[in-house]
């Protein structure tokens, strides 16, 4: 007979633990509810984590609320304050299921989003399955951000294997990351790329990421983030997270050398297309990217962007 270990854990290999980190955001009701309405996994088997990463702990009611009118099973958590990487430590700590699914407290998924990702998890065996998030512009926003679309997320493919992620939209398996003991670093969370940083180490220690085109995600854009200026900080900080990996490779000046040169060819390149305002913009947000990867190597310290 199965002790009580074995019959625990066969249970919660039918959940999923849902996680969101959440600072100040009413938007998070809409998440909330769009997640009541998943067709691809039932209720029952969601377990959803909401870790509250303010001082004062401002968002207890109003989850406790939408629990008790959305009929969802939800774990509020306190996890102060100001630091991302606090507050998703903090849902790793909560979580108890096989598969453990982060979803930003700003999004909208598609009814079956979460069905799609642990299809595909299955279909290919894959440790984490990552999905897209598909900007939402208001008509006020200029023309050439929507033309451009500069906020929608996808993963990258290295020779044709994904190698790091994003928490806006995935799943992935929760024995892996406690085998590994990983967790997000908390010295990146006020600068940005602890997700990148958590997934590649993530890929470093034998996780396969697949990718599911189908489990979409919407994320409303604000207009404060549709400037150029907001773009290039961005970048710049992506740069950063990104020099900070490639510091492990332990070739710092060949890294500025490539990183100088490659910033070099998108400003001559943003110089070519002036008059093309989503070309001129794409060269200058990958030049911005490439600046901040010499930052880093350089040892300048990350910009706070939380």
């Amino acid at each position: 007979m199965a002790g009580p270990d074995a019959i625990f854990r066969a249970y919660a290999a039918e959940f999923v633990d849902l996680c969101i980190c959440s600072y100040r955001r009413r938007e998070i009701v809409d998440t909330l509810k769009a997640i009541s309405q998943q067709t691809g996994l039932s209720p029952a088997r969601l377990h959803i984590i909401v870790a509250d990463n303010t001082f004062t702990a401002e968002m207890r009611d109003t989850i406790a609320e939408a629990s008790k009118t959305l009929g969802l099973a939800i774990t509020y958590i306190h996890a102060p304050a100001d630091n991302i990487s606090i507050a998703r430590n903090a849902c790793l700590e909560a979580a108890y299921s096989s598969w453990v699914a982060f979803l930003d407290d700003d999004e909208l998924p598609t009814p079956n989003w979460l069905g799609e990702l642990l299809s595909e998890a299955r279909r290919g065996r894959w440790d984490a399955v990552l999905g897209p998030v598909k900007a939402i512009y208001s008509a006020d926003v200029p023309s050439w951000v929507r033309a451009g679309d500069f906020h929608s997320t996808a993963p990258v493919w290295v020779n044709g294997q994904i190698k790091s992620g994003y928490t806006g939209n995935v799943i992935f398996r929760r024995d892996l990351i406690e085998r590994a003991k990983l967790r997000f670093r908390v010295e990146l969370g006020k600068s940005g790329g602890e997700d990148s940083d958590f997934f590649s180490r993530f890929f470093e220690v034998g996780g396969r990421i697949g990718y599911s085109p189908d489990a979409v995600v919407y994320e409303q854009v604000p207009l404060g983030r549709t400037s150029v200026a907001w773009l290039l900080r961005r970048s710049f900080r992506r740069g950063q997270s990104h020099g900070s990996l490639l510091a492990r490779r332990g070739r710092p000046l060949i890294e500025i050398v490539l990183a100088s040169a490659k910033a070099a060819f998108c400003g001559a390149g943003a110089a070519l297309f002036f008059a093309h305002a989503v070309r001129r913009i794409r060269f200058l947000t990958r030049a911005a990217l490439h600046i901040g990867v010499v930052a880093r190597l350089a040892g300048f310290r990350e910009i706070t962007v939380y």
